[in-house]
């Protein structure tokens, strides 16, 4: 989760000459395991002499489910699950998007890991995920029809356009390109 912080200070019009500076503000985030936690410190106070009364502030703190959809990045792959597969995918946009669909005991698929990073590096303009067909993730393996793992969908406009089964490097470098092309 991401977190979004909007803040606004302002001194209260007085006709005190003590509070006539404007305040000072601060506000902190804490990032843990990658993502911003809601930890914020806000503290307002009077430049000159640190006196806090006649000043408002306001502090509106969101968090990225409320205001933020899911990220594509490109040159990458990224892990995806079913809650999380077709908001990416609506979120490439006109990018195509190839899925490598895997299990943690597949050794073809273990294989060919390290070859589907390097393309993902190499096709710039193409979002490459990866899903492990486990049990959480059954119901997207089920609705996309996997049969055999490792198994490559490539998708163009939310749907499936493409498919290569088999660790089989040279037929996916082929079928990106050839929907590239298209």
């Amino acid at each position: 989760m991401a977190l979004q912080i909007h803040q606004i200070c302002r001194p209260i019009p007085s006709t005190s000459s003590s509070i006539s500076s404007l305040p000072s503000c601060f506000a902190k985030q804490s990032i843990v395991a990658g993502d911003i936690h809601q930890f914020t410190s806000l503290m307002i106070a009077n430049k000159k002499n640190g006196n806090r009364k006649g000043l408002s502030s306001s502090l509106t703190v969101r968090s990225s489910l409320e205001t933020a959809g899911p990220t594509v990045v490109v040159g990458q792959v990224t892990e995806v699950s079913q809650d999380t597969f077709w908001p990416l995918v609506n979120a490439a946009g006109d990018k195509m998007v190839v899925l490598d669909m895997y299990t943690q005991w597949c050794g073809p698929c273990k294989v060919i890991a390290p070859k589907y990073k390097q393309l993902a590096e190499k096709y710039l303009d193409v979002v490459f995920l990866k899903l492990d067909c486990n049990q959480d993730n059954r119901a997207l393996a089920k609705e996309l029809g996997i049969k055999v793992v490792p198994t490559f969908k490539i998708l163009k406009d939310n749907k499936v356009v493409k498919e290569v089964t088999g660790a089989k490097i040279d037929k996916l470098v082929g079928a990106i390109e050839e929907v590239r092309s298209s």
